[in-house]
């Protein structure tokens, strides 16, 4: 009973800690250029996001020469944040769209080019909830902090395979879609070239009638 105990609170702590897990990115991006990050996001799920450019010089203000722009967008082209000449900055939605949704990162352009090093930090779904600020001291209200983590850890798996079993049914219909397209065309290629072959047989007859060959 107790080794029992003992690997249930394994696995939950196994679980928490993989639930914290997040897409947390540092990347350089040059003068005048632009990077963009995508992020597979399913419908009504929650997803929020940091971004910072470091400063070179801690001791001073950022040069202009390290600001950025940010958009991010829904693969339908709507625009979620939009943010000009920062420093830093978040965003924070609900997906109404399931799809891949952009961040694009513009730098300044300037003369002569410089290369800004920035820390971005996006998480979606139970990943996006700050569990840390309902946690308490007590032995029984942490342990149901681990409890209540790990049933928002679950529902969202049990999202997420529903959401992938969509889409494999979305290609699955997508490719008998397109071997039906084929096989008509295959089809109509056949009965082209027979089409082009008898017409070649009757000119070739007619022409050799002609000359008096057959």
């Amino acid at each position: 009973m107790v080794l029992q105990s003992l690997n249930l609170c394994t696995i939950l702590l196994f679980l928490a800690i993989a639930s914290q897990v997040s897409q947390s990115l540092h990347f350089e991006l040059h003068s005048g250029r632009t990077k963009c990050i995508s992020e597979d996001i399913k419908s009504n799920s929650m997803t929020v996001g940091k971004y910072t450019v470091v400063n070179p010089n801690e001791a001073h203000p950022s040069p202009q020469s390290h600001k950025i722009s940010i958009r991010v967008t829904s693969s339908y082209g709507n625009t979620y944040h939009h943010a000009e000449d920062v420093e830093s900055g978040q965003f924070a939605f609900t997906a109404v769209e399931a799809g891949d949704y952009m961040a694009c990162f513009t730098a300044v352009d300037h003369k002569p080019e410089v290369t800004l090093s920035i820390d971005f930090d996006w998480r979606t779904g139970v990943q996006s909830k700050s569990w840390s600020s309902v946690a308490k001291k007590s032995q029984v209200e942490v342990m149901e902090f681990d409890v209540k983590r790990l049933i928002e850890t679950v529902n969202s798996i049990h999202e997420e395979m529903f959401y992938l079993r969509e889409r494999e049914e979305e290609m699955q219909n997508l490719n008998r879609a397109t071997n039906s397209k084929m096989a008509w065309l295959g089809f109509l290629s056949l009965f082209v070239c027979l089409g082009v072959a008898g017409m070649q047989f009757v000119h070739l007859k007619t022409f050799f009638e002609k000359k008096k060959v057959i």
